[in-house]
């Protein structure tokens, strides 16, 4: 058995392994890869935002908002706050910074009238595939200027991990 962890194409936890959601042991080596990989990408994103060319300067959080409310047809701000992770103070402010911009709108929720609901604008929409894909041609030069072919197999990897974790997207 070489130091891969592997054995007979099962993965063999590493002894100081993570625990999975569901008790499998996860090995130490792919949660320190992955844990790099995700430095990499919010360091991608945050280089992408300083050299894409917008009409607005964005924070990551503000960014994050924003990737939130365009995926949506509008939502609560208790929503966004959930899930960027901030309390609904936070998030409010965060949701203001970008309506001072012209990204998003509000407005009172016509089902509770207590709430407020946050909608992309056509510039919001447009800042983020812009973003996106000044990120994406990041991506795709650091995957090209890979020292070493990546295995074919690679892309099924990537994709089932992906899936795994959209819940925090």
């Amino acid at each position: 058995m070489g130091n891969d962890g592997k054995r007979g194409g099962a993965a063999l936890a590493d002894p100081g392994a993570e625990a999975g959601s569901e008790g499998r042991e996860v090995p130490n080596a792919l949660v320190d890869a992955l844990e790099r990989l995700i430095v990499g990408a919010v360091g991608m994103t945050a280089l992408a935002l300083s050299e894409a060319e917008l009409p607005v300067d964005l924070t990551l959080p503000q960014w994050r908002v924003l990737v939130i409310v365009t995926e949506s047809d509008g939502l609560r701000v208790g929503e966004i706050a959930g899930r960027v992770g901030v309390g609904l103070p936070s998030a409010s402010r965060l949701i203001r910074r970008l309506e001072d911009r012209g990204l998003v709108t509000t407005e009172r929720d016509e089902s509770d009238r207590r709430a407020t609901l946050v909608r992309a604008t056509d510039q919001g929409r447009r800042v983020r595939t812009t973003l996106v894909r000044k990120r994406r041609r990041l991506i795709a030069d650091a995957l090209e200027a890979t020292s070493e072919p990546l295995p074919a197999s690679s892309v099924d990897v990537v994709v089932a991990i992906a899936k795994d974790f959209a819940r925090f997207a």
